[in-house]
């Protein structure tokens, strides 16, 4: 089941499958501990989904896939019981499309079969992960094409190797840029409440021997204005049919920074992020999680008593912000129709 993936251009693999088990890395100990978690059971997947042991679209993607082999494997016969299943692992992140865009295709090679066989989804799950290394490594190319040589980057919240099956979106682009002397200056923006970009971009960026600075979120408006950064350059974990881009709570506010500055938003992602049936991002369910995160983030156990937080995971940056976007077939510019892929 392992992917043909290449350490030199591809990173580090952040999901591993052997046929019956699962191995993630768990993101929530990074950059301190790098702990493996082994996983057996369609339980202990969503649970590791929910709970952010693995996240990044791309790679709660591929994880899906595997756990619908596991819940092959566990289910025997039980084709109700598998498809109940299903039902659980796409609810785990709903925001995220390729959550449910994998779940799908296992689903389809099911009905066209008319019965459960685990090893045929096992090679479907192997393909889906293949495929998101090779789109990785297209996104990465045509991403960093367009960036002007000399130019200062920053990203925001987590997209490279630890987020999909491969280089990464958003950082592979970076990475990419920065190994083809287009790219001078890397910022990475802290991403609160769970620090996705001091934990883990930072983590993959020195693992990739990349030069790079941590801002906290309040310093990206001064960034800006400094002239030291030319891009903004995020990943997705949902694009409207008209280009509105779901992503990590924070995109939305650097988008208006970046137009206001004249700074260029580039918006990186798979086709599987498309959602053609979404006319827009009005329609887009965001996730709401636990209000203590955000304490918690801060080193306190549990939210103080009286206090209260509004914790949404993502917003939404309209299309009209966006100065491109990147899939493995190429550099889509406004104004943007993906209501057919």
């Amino acid at each position: 089941m392992q992917s043909t993936f290449d350490e030199t251009r591809d990173g580090f693999q952040a999901v591993r499958f052997d046929g019956r088990v699962l191995e993630l890395i768990d993101q929530r100990r990074l950059p301190q501990t790098e702990h493996w978690l082994r996983i057996g059971d369609i339980d202990g997947v969503i649970g590791a989904i929910a709970d952010l042991v693995v996240r990044g679209a791309p790679a709660i993607g591929v994880t899906a896939a595997y756990g619908a082999v596991i819940a092959a494997h566990q289910r025997g016969k039980d084709l109700a019981g598998w498809h109940q299943d299903m039902e659980r692992l796409v609810q785990a992140r709903p925001t995220a499309v390729n959550l449910a865009w994998a779940v799908a295709r296992m689903r389809q090679l099911v009905a066209g079969q008319g019965d459960l066989d685990a090893d045929a989804l096992a090679a479907e799950a192997g393909r889906i992960h293949r495929a998101d290394i090779e789109a990785n490594r297209a996104m990465a190319r045509a991403g960093s094409a367009v960036i002007e040589p000399g130019s200062g980057v920053l990203t925001h919240c987590n997209t490279g190797s630890l987020a999909t099956g491969g280089i990464g979106t958003a950082l592979g682009v970076v990475i990419e840029g920065v190994r083809a002397g287009r790219i001078a200056r890397v910022f990475a923006d802290e991403t609160r409440p769970w620090l996705q970009g001091s934990r883990l971009t930072a983590w993959e960026l020195a693992r990739a021997g990349v030069e790079f600075q941590v801002i906290v979120e309040g310093a990206a408006a001064a960034l800006m204005a400094s002239g030291a950064v030319q891009w903004v350059i995020t990943g997705a974990d949902r694009i409207a049919a008209n280009g509105d881009v779901a992503n990590k709570i924070g995109t939305y506010a650097l988008a208006v920074l970046a137009r206001h500055h004249g700074v260029k938003m580039m918006v990186v992602a798979p086709s599987s992020t498309l959602d053609p049936a979404m006319p827009d991002g009005a329609g887009i369910a965001i996730e709401q999680r636990d209000p203590a995160e955000v304490w918690r983030a801060a080193g306190l156990e549990a939210m103080p008593a009286g206090f209260a937080a509004w914790n949404p995971v993502f917003d939404v940056t309209p299309a009209a912000l966006v100065d491109c976007i990147v899939t493995e077939a190429g550099v889509a510019r406004p104004p943007y129709d993906f209501s057919t892929i």
